[in-house]
């Protein structure tokens, strides 16, 4: 399955956004994904959010690689 990003076109019917295709479910996960991931941030008082950022995005997609 492909990605499709949000494209603020937001509809709340049925089981999937009409904008971007994606289940309501999944985007329920994804949002719940980045609440933590800006709370952790938060949390720590970073400096460099971009840099935390971009270091677990880089780990994500090694982690998530297929062999």
């Amino acid at each position: 399955m492909k990605f499709s990003p949000c494209l603020d076109q937001c509809t709340k019917d049925g089981t999937h956004c009409l904008g971007c295709g994606r289940s309501h479910t999944e985007i329920a996960a994804t949002k719940a994904i980045v609440n933590a991931a800006v709370e952790f941030i938060k949390q720590q008082q970073y400096d460099n959010p971009h840099d935390f950022v971009a270091a677990i995005s880089k780990s994500i997609l090694k982690k998530a690689s297929l062999p």
